[in-house]
């Protein structure tokens, strides 16, 4: 194991366990995203327009929870509450004076149905932990806001703490210091007696455990004044390099705290000592093409692990000593799923078709005296699956069906419908969130191909994001209505950066820009070659934005008595064409099938190329010859020669294909001009020579030859 020399006779590295507590009275409304002191929570979302005063936390998931942890007895603890559509489920607030066991404060089985409601609950004066947490889902979420915990009365006894520096150690909680061997180095520690009243009378401050010898009480204060404070000093000289463990145990009068015990985690040197084995018996389970899980048998002689991911081929990286591992850091080839003394992950970013490679290393310490064991890792792999889609799922659907297109229909809809609401939470959290380093998250808007970089919880408005529609809420016939299934469709929904590209896309429809008026990264806005004002997402998503529109008019045509269709404005071709050319990659299938199992219905336009075909999306009528008469149509429709009548220059342009070569031909059926292009997206030729008449010119594509008559002057 390389380790780290230093030169300097004593190098003294203080951390602790203990957490850092709120200071009463304390309070948060919700205002923003970065947590007061103090306050944990389990990455829950917000609802942005919604609390007495907007934004409120929002809890949708079995488990959700904030939890405050205090210094001082606590007085009424406030806080406003409504439900969602709740019903049938459990949300508790509870109190505990440790933070391990849970006593229940109220039980609320009948949140006010979207009415935030105030509520007051009165702590015991031993509670430094309250929880909210959501006990049991059945159906709906539930708001929360304006909490505030009041201070309680001052303590009229003697009452003991203990502090290092300006944090509370708790009972039972854990202090680091680090000493070169052989070396003494003191930490001091503050005594303080919280009590308003009596003396706090200390009887004895002793030292017991493994490596008790390393350890002694310089110094203790026998007695506090109330609402005073006394040194406590302890000596730490280590005998061998490496962890080295005690217990200091405060004797006092206090009531309820007659010994305040604190774990003395000594490390010798620069490092804690290096675990004698690693982990065992890694299993990868519950594996789909979007989520798996793995979990491993731990160590006996490690206090943490470190696991690493790495996509097509086996981890060669190692973690270095003395350096913690955040979430999304870079180790080498790998990347760091997570760094605790859990024994069990579910790492997020999979997709469909992709192996994955996963290495445990067991480690003890913390911070920079960290130390990992780096021979022979604890190793596994696995592949995801193609697909989640059933074998049979499309049994009843035939495309020489004349029924095609109401049994593809009355195969999507009806199905489960998810909140707009709830999207950060299920679709950014649950999938499209990605891990970089120093445990942030990266989105991408799907139209531009930004990633953006945030810090959990998710919040829209705070990055800049939005929910965008990929078939317009304007377009709908059941607009502007928000809380019917069309609207939530998690199918079309997908994230991008509100002002730049939403706002820019608004409800034009999609096409490939010619002359561009504005433009952000990948996305274009502006005219098409026939004049129309379009917009144009990036490349990667134009097959996934198509299919996404095609699955909308599919999915509702014929529901609340309107045939959904594509608008006027919106080219069928195009959307076509962009399908076929960017066909479903494995990302897009995993998509699909997690939407899948959020709204029980499928996109059936990922899950086969060819549907697309005998569907005419401007009238939701059946196309019975399919692809073989609609792709020449498209490319007849679609072929762009302009100017038309011409003198000296001809552009040829078909869309979102390109064209490899060219012939233009007269009247008497010669061809007078050609040439092999290099599959060009638009071609510019030189006509100068050519005499005045009418032609025939062709476009040679990947999908076949496009056709256009023109005019020479």
């Amino acid at each position: 194991m390389k380790r780290v020399i230093y030169t300097s006779i004593l190098v003294l590295l203080v951390s602790f366990t203990g957490l850092a507590q709120a200071v009463l009275p304390t309070g948060w409304g919700f205002t923003t995203t970065t947590l007061p002191t103090g306050w944990t929570e389990s990455g829950t979302g917000f609802y942005t327009a919604s609390g007495t005063t907007p934004p409120t936390m929002k809890f949708d998931n079995t488990g959700d929870f904030l939890i405050i942890n205090f210094a001082s007895n606590p007085g009424n603890l406030t806080y406003f509450l409504a439900g969602n559509s709740f019903t049938g489920g459990t949300f508790t607030v509870e109190e505990s004076e440790f933070g391990t066991v849970w006593t229940t404060l109220h039980t609320h089985t009948a949140p006010p149905a979207g009415t935030y409601t105030l509520f007051t609950d009165v702590p015991q004066s031993a509670t430094r932990y309250i929880r909210f947490i959501y006990t049991n889902k059945s159906s709906g979420n539930i708001g929360l806001d304006d909490v505030n915990i009041a201070a309680g009365a001052a303590t009229p006894a003697q009452e003991i703490n203990v502090k290092q520096g300006a944090t509370t150690i708790i009972s039972g909680g854990t202090y680091t210091m680090t000493s070169a061997v052989s070396t003494m180095t003191p930490t001091t520690f503050t005594v303080e007696n919280l009590g308003t009243a009596n003396t706090l009378n200390i009887s004895s401050a002793t030292i017991t455990g493994t490596n008790a010898a390393d350890f002694s009480v310089a110094s203790s204060p026998s007695t506090v004044a109330a609402l005073g404070t006394g040194n406590l000093v302890v000596n730490f000289t280590p005998a061998a390099a490496g962890t080295r463990t005690a217990v200091l145990t405060i004797a006092s009068n206090d009531a309820d705290e007659a010994s305040y015990v604190i774990n003395l985690n000594g490390i010798g040197g620069s490092f804690a000592s290096e675990p004698t084995a690693q982990p065992t018996n890694l299993s990868l389970t519950n594996v789909k093409t979007y989520r798996l899980s793995g979990a491993f048998t731990a160590s006996s002689s490690a206090s943490g692990y470190l696991v690493l991911r790495k996509k097509g081929s086996a981890i060669t990286g190692v973690p270095v000593d003395g350096t913690a591992y955040l979430r999304g850091d870079i180790v080498g080839d790998a990347q760091v799923v997570y760094s605790s003394n859990a024994t069990s992950f579910v790492p997020n970013n999979i997709v469909a078709s992709t192996g994955y490679y996963f290495a445990v290393f067991a480690y003890n310490g913390t911070g920079s005296n960290i130390n990992y064991l780096t021979t022979a890792p604890l190793t596994a792999n696995v592949t995801t699956p193609a697909t989640m889609m059933p074998s049979n799922y499309y049994n009843g659907i035939n495309t020489s069906s004349a029924t095609f297109v109401a049994d593809l229909h009355n195969l999507t809809n009806p199905h489960n419908m998810q909140f707009y609401s709830n999207y950060g939470t299920l679709m950014v959290k649950g999938f499209a969130a990605r891990d970089t380093t120093l445990d942030r998250r990266v989105i991408t808007c799907v139209y531009s191909g930004e990633n953006k970089i945030y810090v959990e919880p998710f919040d829209f408005t705070a990055v800049g994001y939005s929910r965008e529609h990929t078939y317009c809420h304007s377009w709908m016939p059941t607009n502007p209505a928000q809380s019917l299934p069309e609207y939530n469709d998690y199918h079309h929904l997908f994230p991008t950066n509100q002002d730049e590209v939403n706002a820019l896309r608004s409800n034009y429809p999609l096409g490939e820009v010619v002359t561009v008026t504005q433009a952000y990264l990948g996305c274009k806005f502006g005219q098409d070659a026939n004049g129309n004002t379009v917009f144009e997402p990036r490349e990667e998503h134009k097959g996934d934005a198509a299919r996404a529109m095609m699955y909308e008019t599919i999915c509702y045509t014929t529901v609340s008595g309107n045939t959904w269709a594509l608008p006027t404005t919106q080219n069928q071709a195009i959307l076509k064409q962009w399908h076929f050319n960017d066909l479903p990659d494995s990302w897009e299938m995993s998509r699909n099938d997690y939407v899948d199992s959020l709204q029980q219905n499928r996109n059936p336009f990922v899950d086969s190329i060819d549907f697309v075909c005998y569907v005419n999306f401007s009238n939701m009528t059946y196309e019975p010859n399919g692809c073989q008469a609609s792709i020449e149509e498209l490319l007849n429709t679609n072929f762009v020669v302009y100017p038309n009548p011409a003198k000296n220059e001809l552009n040829l342009h078909v869309d979102a294909t390109t064209i490899s070569s060219y012939e233009i031909v007269d009247v008497q059926g010669r061809v007078v001009l050609s040439s092999d292009v290099s599959n060009l997206i638009l071609v510019k030729l030189n006509i100068a020579s050519l005499n005045a008449g009418t032609y025939i010119v062709k476009a040679l594509t990947p999908y076949g030859v496009a056709t256009r008559s023109i005019v020479i002057e």
